[in-house]
């Protein structure tokens, strides 16, 4: 099998677990996990240096999911990759589940930080950059964040300090899937230019489709990153992508629960 056709079956199953966990717990935001999807699949089961036997390796490469609101596609993500059974995904956002809707340290393997109140998750990878440097490691750190977390004043702030430090060891992921729970992200907060925002903070800034697993690997690949430089990806995203009800309306599936015949719809597409 070509490596995109693999690519992206696993995408898909990763996909048909999200909407059972998300419709088991009543929970939400099933378009925001979605859009990062195949993000997260050409990630782990192509560029990360991982290891899902040994999951607290000294050499790993660190991946940070910012937008822990997305925290089903990490968890699914994770659970297809190996790091823990597929039958923990069940427990989502249940009593007692080490699978809370948003994501939290260590609770599962593979999980690197807590998320949930937006725009930390650079600062941290920031930090974590900067200590592999001062040990020589060759370890990458991977940041990913929404385009609505770059409303935060953290975000830029954590930009200046990766570029002052000249940390090409960051990669900074952006989902651009224009959305916000309450709006489109630039009725709420203008961005653009957003690209030309990050080369004038001194970034490599690099733009791709988020739903081409070619285009996600080419940017991933060493060769685009700029020595001295920290990377961007801006990585242009759908909301609610895989299922055609959730793209069109993929505001309310910020907060909606597919239930029912909507449930049944985006099983069958799912499967198409």
């Amino acid at each position: 099998m070509p490596l995109s056709a693999n690519l992206a079956k696993q995408a898909t199953d990763i996909r048909k677990s999200i909407l059972e966990m998300v419709s088991a717990s009543g929970s939400s935001h099933i378009g925001a996990a979605y859009s990062i999807v195949d993000i997260l699949t050409v990630l782990y089961f192509q560029i990360l240096n991982l290891d899902p036997k040994k999951s607290k390796m000294p050499e790993r490469d660190r991946f940070l999911l910012s937008k822990g609101h997305g925290g089903a596609a990490l968890y699914a993500t994770l659970a297809h990759r190996g790091f823990f059974p597929l039958e923990v995904l069940k427990t989502y956002a249940q009593n007692n589940s080490a699978l809370a809707g948003h994501i939290v340290k260590d609770s599962v393997p593979g999980i690197e930080t807590t998320a949930g109140s937006l725009g930390h998750g650079l600062s941290m990878g920031v930090g974590m950059a900067l200590a592999l440097k001062a040990q020589k490691s060759s370890v990458r750190v991977f940041v990913l964040v929404g385009d609505g977390e770059c409303n935060e004043g953290s975000i830029w702030e954590a930009a200046l300090v990766a570029a002052q430090f000249k940390l090409d060891n960051l990669v900074l992921i952006v989902d651009r899937n224009r959305e916000q729970s309450m709006g489109k992200s630039d009725d709420i907060m203008n961005l653009e230019p957003f690209g030309e925002k990050w080369k004038s903070f001194n970034w490599n800034c690099l733009e791709c489709s988020g739903h081409n697993f070619n285009e996600l690997a080419d940017s991933f690949n060493v060769k685009q990153i700029v020595r001295h430089h920290p990377t961007v990806i801006i990585a242009n995203t759908q909301k609610g992508k895989g299922v055609s009800y959730m793209e069109k309306d993929a505001l309310a599936w910020h907060y909606k629960t597919p239930k029912d015949a909507l449930l049944e719809q985006a099983r069958k597409e799912l499967d198409a």
